[in-house]
């Protein structure tokens, strides 16, 4: 689809189009969550080919019809797939030089440099209608039919699964599933087999998108050829495994953690992605505000004692956990970790995995370094009384602990610690600092727009703020307000319309949200006197902490997320 701009443009400009008609067609459109060019066309509205001609003319582009074009397979191949449906482009003629890609939005710049660098051709870009592009895409599937034969009775036995795994088709098909992941941007990938197709998603910050679907035949073939990758199996289907391959992609390393379970319909597959060699992200670009920052960087100077981080399940907090390795690596200190799993390899850092299995657990491990003369300790999780005490101890007899737990908020986790059988006084003098934290996804900057929120938001923030008091937070952090901006729904704040650089979501990339609460004499004495976990959180907020959900408006005032994603990730 066209670039919001350009779109709004042609409707007031060739269709004839007011502001107000547009408005009542994108609140009609919105209802039925579709995207407001879809509806239109669907609804008559306006005309596919009238709409795309004057397109064409307005960006100095050649519209052509690709029905006439006699695509070869190797042409058509050149551009994987998921990368074709997705961004709705199709390369239809090459030289040696060059590519001919036809395009629904020719101002794709991202994705026109990719296919640059992937195919080492100059591309040359026209443009098409999305009817048109609909039916050229077809031809991607006509092609793994054709290939696919083989497979029409799934095979059964090792050496036909081994066979299957090697042919041509579903190597290319595997290899573009990966390829795309990773241009996307995406965590991880699903492969999940239906009773009639194989539904391939991708979770890109945050959100599972289904991206592909492939006909049921290819299943087995895709699914031993992982395992095969992965050192599985490829004849056990009835019991869950784990494994983990790497690979090169544009010459980036990139290693994929994999599980298999069996389901209803056969075997889906789950792989989360992992950039080999990436370096810790800034305590700013994990999305820190100054004053959170600055207490950070205090409890990192401590020689002993424990940094807490706290959250859900992928609410980041390990990636929060590496960042802070990652400026605490230097050549004078030894630091080890337990994990599980060990999800990035570092450099200068001992990295050790736990194996239940031989009874090597988080406590174990931690035992154990503890004869290794460590500076530093990072143990993935404290979810037991034993590891607790252990982590304790390590923190009281001079070496810097990093763990994670998993509670709401930060207060909380200080009478999580006594719950688990620590004592008060060990508890307020091992804790340095808790960082309880979410993630939010953040605005895209190609199409973020200014909007005043919702009667529903407004109604929810109620309930926590005044407008006085809003007004007050985001002055105490450098933002002013305009004098219009007298109550909350007269406040301004952010939102992406959709493009085609975030996928027309609105967002692009995450950050986090937090809430810092150090630990100092004040709160030790509260700690000491067995304080609720609410009486502790009173009296921080009383004295400057900065609330997760303070936090996030903060950062939606400032353009960088939006109000929607912040109350979503705080609701509770």
């Amino acid at each position: 689809m066209l670039q919001p701009k350009l779109f709004s443009s042609l409707l007031e400009s060739v269709f004839v189009l007011t502001p107000e008609q547009i408005a009542q067609y994108q609140e009609a459109a919105d209802k039925l969550k579709k995207p407001l060019e879809l509806y239109l066309r669907e609804e008559k509205i306006i005309d596919e080919e009238k709409l795309y001609t004057a397109a064409a003319q307005t960006l100095g582009k050649q519209l052509i019809t690709l029905r006439d074009k006699d695509i070869t397979e190797d042409i058509l191949h050149l551009i994987p797939v998921t990368l074709a449906e997705t961004h709705q482009l199709i390369a239809y003629e090459k030289t040696d030089t060059t590519i001919s890609l036809a395009m629904l939005d020719p101002e794709d710049m991202q994705t026109i440099e990719f296919i640059h660098r992937k195919t080492g051709l100059m591309p040359t870009v026209v443009m098409s209608t999305p009817s048109e592009m609909k039916e050229a895409l077809k031809r991607y599937h006509m092609n793994v039919k054709e290939d696919l034969t083989f497979l029409k009775e799934t095979p059964s036995e090792p050496g036909d699964l081994k066979k299957a795994a090697e042919e041509l088709p579903v190597v290319r098909v595997v290899n573009s599933i990966l390829e795309h992941a990773i241009y996307e941007g995406g965590s991880d990938i699903h492969i999940e087999p239906h009773e009639t197709e194989v539904i391939v998603r991708y979770r890109i910050d945050g959100e599972l998108k289904e991206v592909m679907n492939l006909p049921k035949t290819i299943a087995a073939g895709i699914i031993a050829r992982i395992k095969i990758l992965s050192n599985l199996k490829i004849d056990e289907h009835m019991i869950p495994q784990d494994g983990r391959f790497k690979t090169k992609i544009d010459e980036e390393s990139f290693a994929f953690r994999v599980s298999t379970i069996p389901v209803y319909d056969g075997e889906k597959i789950v792989m989360r992605i992992l950039r080999e060699g990436q370096k810790p992200l800034s305590l700013d670009q994990l999305g820190f505000l100054p004053e959170p920052r600055k207490l950070l960087e205090e409890a990192m100077g401590k020689p002993h004692g424990m940094i807490l981080v706290t959250g859900p399940t992928g609410s980041g907090k390990t990636t929060t956990l590496y960042s802070v390795l990652g400026i605490l690596n230097t050549p004078d200190v030894n630091i080890s970790t337990v994990e599980d799993p060990i999800e990035y390899h570092v450099a200068g850092i001992n990295q050790s995995q736990i194996n239940p299995r031989v009874n090597y657990t988080f406590a174990a491990g931690l035992r154990a370094f503890l004869r290794q003369d460590p500076d530093i300790i990072m143990v993935g999780e404290i979810r037991d009384e034993e590891t607790a005490e252990v982590a304790v101890h390590a923190a009281m007899t001079g070496h810097l602990v990093l763990s994670t737990l998993h509670t709401n908020d930060a207060p909380t986790t200080l009478p999580r610690l006594m719950d688990m059988g620590i004592p008060p006084f060990l508890v307020a003098f091992t804790a340095n600092i808790i960082i309880a934290q979410r993630l939010v996804r953040k605005i895209c900057q190609y199409c973020k727009v200014e909007y005043q929120m919702t009667k529903g938001e407004i109604e929810e923030l109620e309930k926590t703020f005044k407008t006085d008091e809003m007004a007050k937070l985001f002055t105490a952090h450098g933002i002013k307000l305009p004098a219009k901006e007298k109550n909350l729904s007269s406040m301004t704040f952010y939102r992406g319309e959709g493009c085609s650089k975030c996928n027309k979501s609105g967002y692009k990339g995450r950050l986090g949200i937090y809430e810092v609460l150090s630990v100092d004499k004040d709160i030790a004495k509260l700690i000491n006197e067995r304080a609720t976990a609410r009486e502790i959180g009173d009296f921080a907020k009383s004295h400057g902490m900065v609330t997760i959900l303070q936090d996030g408006l903060i950062k939606a005032k400032q353009g960088i997320t939006t109000v929607e994603e912040v109350l979503s990730a705080t609701r509770e």
